[in-house]
């Protein structure tokens, strides 16, 4: 299933509103967003007409270069006679300060399909500060590389609510940028006047490899398309003491520990019955992140079968494994005021203790399998694509 597809930056450069040649207009964006000529996307709305007051960056900087979690500056670059302001760090500060220099802003940023890829929190911050200031915003639609069907995951509680996790959606959501602006407009009352520019020729069951884009990295630790297809559940590693890959060349395709046997590991997993997916014993030094300099043994995770595969519930697999193997070593990781990264991650404070009590992963999927059920049929409301 494959053919010509064209995102919202796309259709906007190929039939330009002639109103927007004169308004004052804002670009949250970073360099990944490309057009499918792969040209940047500011310099292609430039070259368009479009005079652009203030780019705005989300977390990785406007080259999406900068590593997670590291603050992000404003800037200014010669090629282009515009500021460049980042929203992560202190947003409110920098959009009370634009916003009402502007008409509308334009939305145009690469998401992974995870709730927890922080994108559509910045995205939903612009929403809120824009509806105050009656700025309208329009979201040039990119296809979700992981398709827009199966979800997978609890959905997040409220009370662990937080940057990484602000619409009550399972981590798998299946749905768009575009169609995730729609979903919180609603679901969080955002009364801003909102406008998503639909992709062109992409359909639900459409992976990335589908679309015949090139794929560049919407993060540094997002280096191949497939990445996207173990990050809703590798990503969950990040809320333990084990190495999910960061600082080695397979960023959560490969999870491990100084103290782990990844040859036992492997073999557990490969016995697990999970769908889809293989297990190969592995060693890896990382040179950044946790056990920076350390040799780590642990797995990577090689995707056999994408449709029947479930990074989720492979991600539970893996820490469930670990943390049976080695109660001694494993541990979740408490933030400063006592909380649990973990729980943030996964999107409820429920799955954590069901780790550490030693139910199998079939039995924490469980939990929240009618969650899935529940959100597939609220899901559709908010479908702007066919199957």
């Amino acid at each position: 299933m494959t053919g010509v597809v064209n995102t919202g930056l796309d259709v906007i450069l190929q039939s330009l509103p002639p109103a927007w040649t004169r308004e004052k207009i804002g670009l949250l964006t970073n360099m990944a967003a490309v057009t499918s000529e792969i040209e940047d996307p500011i310099t292609a709305l430039f070259k368009a007409g479009i005079p652009l007051e203030a780019i705005l960056v989300p977390e990785h900087g406007l080259d999406a270069s900068v590593p997670a979690g590291n603050p992000v500056e404003h800037s200014h670059q010669s090629r282009w006679t515009v500021p460049i302001f980042s929203l992560y760090g202190a947003p409110n500060d920098v959009l009370s300060e634009i916003l009402p220099r502007l008409n509308r802003v334009l939305v145009n940023l690469q998401d992974v399909g995870a709730r927890f890829f922080t994108y559509s929190s910045t995205m939903i911050l612009l929403m809120r500060a824009a509806a105050a200031e009656g700025v309208r915003v329009i979201v040039l639609d990119r296809p979700n590389p992981v398709n827009g069907m199966i979800v997978e995951g609890p959905v997040l509680r409220p009370e662990v609510a937080s940057f990484v996790g602000s619409l009550p959606v399972p981590i798998r959501h299946g749905l768009t940028l575009g169609e995730l602006a729609r979903f919180a407009k609603e679901t969080l009352d955002i009364p801003v006047a909102l406008e998503v520019i639909p992709v062109r020729g992409w359909h639900r069951r459409m992976w990335f490899d589908h679309t015949q884009w090139v794929w560049v990295p919407p993060s540094p630790n997002m280096p191949y398309w497939e990445t996207t297809l173990l990050y809703p559940g590798t990503c969950l590693i990040e809320g333990t003491n084990i190495s999910e890959g960061r600082g080695t060349p397979y960023p959560f395709h490969v999870v491990g520990a100084p103290w782990i046997d990844g040859v036992e590991l492997a073999h557990i997993l490969n016995n697990a019955k999970l769908p889809g997916v293989r297990f190969r014993s592995v060693t890896f030094t990382p040179c950044t992140s946790k056990y920076a300099g350390e040799t780590c043994h642990g797995v990577q995770i090689h995707v056999m079968d994408r449709s029947a595969f479930r990074p989720v519930r492979t991600g539970v697999a893996i820490l469930q494994a670990i943390q049976t193997q080695y109660p001694e070593n494993f541990r979740f990781l408490q933030q400063n005021d006592g909380s649990y990264y973990f729980d943030k991650l996964i999107g409820n404070t429920l799955v954590r203790p069901q780790i550490e009590a030693g139910r199998s992963w079939q039995e924490i999927a469980t939990s929240w399998v009618e969650e899935e059920q529940q959100f597939l049929a609220i899901k559709r409301t908010y479908h702007i694509y066919p199957e």
